[in-house]
């Protein structure tokens, strides 16, 4: 018998996993309390069964997968519920925080009886053309999890204690989106001194393989850019132990979350980038 799988929450990740396993057959439930409208309606889409809190917590694996700074009051909410029960999910916690976050998470759900899985995903959600990220488990019971990866989605379990999955993610996070800020922060500096076109002219003569990633990673930021202020505040943790990392990542927080106003106001700076990054006619 295919187990039951809880996701929360019904973000992009969380909708487009739970699609995923709700399309290859498995019973996909999520908790809609103080959700808003978009999630409930890609929760719909996705094939994903509003229930209680409470029966969330009698499915077989609990998948958090959530903004960096609610995974905490997720998993002390859950084990509030699994403590008094007899039946006890397995917990992934596939949140972007840093390990000692993750250690932290994993402690208050271990003192509920239940089982916890580290995950660190990396990649996009799943697509229609049957891709999937990539879902690094680690802990003592990470091969628990890899049942999962028959219905649709890449499980890597690897060697390592809580917190190795997440120093993976958060070691290739603080790559990428790292890359994606300096990127528009140069094209921003740029535009600013009138030599956004010039620099325009130089990624495209010299940079014949960055160009075309700014091209995808930055406009698909934009909406994005509130959640990415977490990740980077927990990669600033993750680095903690090098000042000059810790500043930079926090520096880079900040300009995510000036992005995000700004996308969501005048979207004075996104235009300036997308102006920048439109293919050529």
């Amino acid at each position: 018998m295919n187990p039951t799988v809880a996701v929360v929450a019904q973000g992009a990740m969380g909708a487009g996993v739970g699609g995923r396993l709700a399309e290859r057959g498995l019973h996909v439930v999520t908790s809609l309390a103080g959700r808003s409208d978009a999630s409930v309606k890609r929760a719909r889409e996705a094939g994903m069964v509003a229930v209680s809190d409470q029966e969330c917590a009698q499915a077989d694996y609990f998948l958090s997968i959530l903004p960096p700074n609610e995974a905490l009051a997720l998993a002390k909410k859950m084990a509030a519920l699994i403590g008094p029960s007899n039946k006890k999910p397995v917990y992934v916690d596939c949140n972007a925080v840093s390990p000692p976050t993750k250690i932290e998470i994993g402690k208050v759900i271990v003192e509920s009886g239940a089982p916890f899985i580290d995950v660190g995903i990396i990649g996009l959600p799943p697509q229609n053309d049957g891709s999937s990220p990539w879902l690094h488990a680690s802990g003592p019971d990470a091969s628990r999890f890899a049942p999962i990866g028959d219905f649709g989605v890449n499980v890597n379990v690897i060697e390592g204690p809580i917190g190795a999955a997440s120093a993976l993610k958060m070691s290739y996070a603080g790559i990428t989106k790292g890359v994606t800020a300096l990127g528009s922060m140069m094209m921003l500096a740029a535009t600013r001194a009138g030599a956004a076109q010039g620099l325009r002219n130089e990624l495209e003569r010299g940079q014949k393989t960055l160009l075309p990633w700014f091209q995808r990673a930055i406009p698909g930021m934009y909406s994005k850019a509130y959640r990415f202020v977490g990740e980077m505040d927990e990669i600033a943790d993750f680095v903690g132990d090098d000042p000059a990392a810790r500043k930079m990542y926090e520096a880079i927080s900040e300009f995510y979350t000036r992005l995000a106003a700004d996308f969501e106001g005048k979207q004075e700076e996104t235009g300036a980038l997308t102006e920048i990054l439109k293919p050529r006619q």
